[in-house]
This record gives C-alpha cells, structure tokens and sequence, in this order.
C-alpha cells in the first residue's frame, strides 16, 4: 500500500489526523491498463466535495495530476483519494480554504459478492449525497445485517422509501426497464456509468420513489458499486427476485460498453476546474 499527500510522501502527523478526524470525502475505483471508467465523474466528485466541505477546491485538474502520480507505473490497482484539512479538529472547525488529497494505492478488492440476500432497514446516511468519511452507521448496519443471516443492508427511511445500500446503489428492473430510486442519497460513479450505456443494450431507465411495499412487482433487483459493476439480489426479507441472467448480463453489458478513460493527464490541464466555479 503506497500513501501520498498531495503528491508526497504521507507524514506521521498526516496520518494522525485521518485516524482522528473523519471530517472529510473521498472517491475510490478500479484502475486497469491505466485508465478508470467514469473517471471524469470521480473527478466531479472529488471537486464538489471540496467546495461543500472545505470551500475551495485544488481542482479537478490537480486531482488528475495528483492520481496520474499516484498510479504511475502501474497495470492495475485500486485507487482511493481522500479529502481531508489539518486545520480541522473538533475544537477548531471553522478554517475555510484548499484540502489536502491523500492518495492510497493497494491491491483491487474482489467483487462484493456473486449474488446477494439483503435486509431493509431503517436508516439514512449523514449529508447522504457526500460520499464522506464517517462510516460507522453503515457498517454498523452491515454487521447486524450479517448477524442475523443476512448479506447486507438496504436503507428505507421512515415511510418505506428505498435509498440505497450500506456500500451500493440498487436497481429494480421492470420489463425492458430499470428503476433508480428517487431519495436522498448517494449518486453512484457505476451508477452513472451504466445509465451512460443502458442504450447501448436497448434497456430503458427511469428515476423516482420506490417504496417496500412495491418491490414485489419487480422482476429483478441488483446492486452496483465500483468494485461489483452488477450483482443479483436474490431476495429482500421475504420478497425474492427470479433475476434472469441474460437480462443481468446486458446491464453488465452497459457497464462496460463506456471504455476506461486515461488517468494520465491531457497536455491541456492547467489545473482549473470545469465545473464553472
């Protein structure tokens, strides 16, 4: 595992306050051959964080430059880019200026799972639309998850509408179309990539509320995440999903019909954002 910050070697006290403050976000995804798919969405990401969080932003085109320096030399790995300001503490939350990205390069993890068995619970993430650094209500669900037999978590808030999963975003699949919920959470990258290729597969898609109480007219239900591009859901509590695999492979199909885009950085960075900001 290699570790930068902004582009440098990562320092004990670096180190220290990401172990002590979970102020912060970050992106993280599959690097092959030297390219990552959706990787302009990570970017985007990395961005809008920094301003919501920080107030200002290196730029997308410094954070390219900072993960094109961490991946450097390498065929594949996994990429994970933190925000995070020393300046911040629980006693002195009130700096406002440019974070610091930390880079961590490790091996690629495995797929989530081959299919999964979920269970829903009551739940919303923190600033659900911040892919952000505290953690511990998912995980937390993900363990009482495991503990009685399940796989995972799917979160619903009060009145049964469906949001997303502890690490995932889920998909119902209807006919010929897939269903995203509509409520506050988290916008997934592999989400978003394989929206970008569902017309590639002549699969429709649409956006709004799902409540619990609809799920079991759904054909299908699948999860989807940058390290498990598609994966069947087989059942939520007590409503199972038949799950036709020629129609799972199609939304894979999607997915990895938008090619990986280069991580090394086009000769016309300048390291301004173009996000209008």
């Amino acid at each position: 595992m290699d570790i930068l910050i902004d582009g440098h070697p990562a320092t004990p006290d670096d180190l220290a306050h990401q172990a002590l403050v979970n102020y912060g976000a970050y992106t993280s995804f599959r690097v092959e051959n030297g390219a990552a798919r959706g990787l302009d969405l990570h970017l985007a990401r990395l961005d809008q964080a920094a301003v919501e969080l920080f107030g200002d932003s290196p730029g997308e085109a410094e954070f390219h430059r900072l993960i094109a320096l961490a991946v450097a030399g390498r065929d594949a790995c996994w990429l994970r880019v933190s925000l995070f300001s020393p300046e911040i503490g629980h006693r002195n939350p009130s700096f406002v200026g440019r974070p610091k990205a930390m880079t961590v390069v490790s091996l690629a993890p495995p797929p989530l799972a081959s299919s999964v068995r979920i269970t829903a619970v009551s739940y919303e993430r923190e600033a659900p639309h911040l892919k952000h650094l505290a953690t511990f209500g998912l995980i937390r669900a993900r363990r009482a998850a495991r503990a009685a037999a399940f796989d995972d978590a799917l979160f619903v808030d009060g009145q049964g509408q469906v949001s997303e999963g502890t690490l995932w975003n889920i998909g119902f699949v209807q006919n010929d179309r897939i269903v995203w919920p509509q409520a506050p959470m988290l916008a997934g990258v592999t989400q978003a990539v394989i929206q970008r290729g569902l017309g590639h597969v002549r699969l429709a898609s649409e956006t709004r509320p799902v409540f619990l109480s609809e799920i079991a007219a759904f054909d299908a239900a699948f999860l989807c995440n940058s390290a498990t591009p598609v994966c069947p859901i087989t059942a939520i509590d007590d409503v199972a999903f038949a799950n036709d695999p020629a129609l799972l492979a199609r939304i894979e199909a999607a997915w990895s019909a938008q090619p990986p885009q280069p991580i090394a950085p086009r000769d016309d960075d300048d390291g301004v954002s173009r996000l209008g900001r």
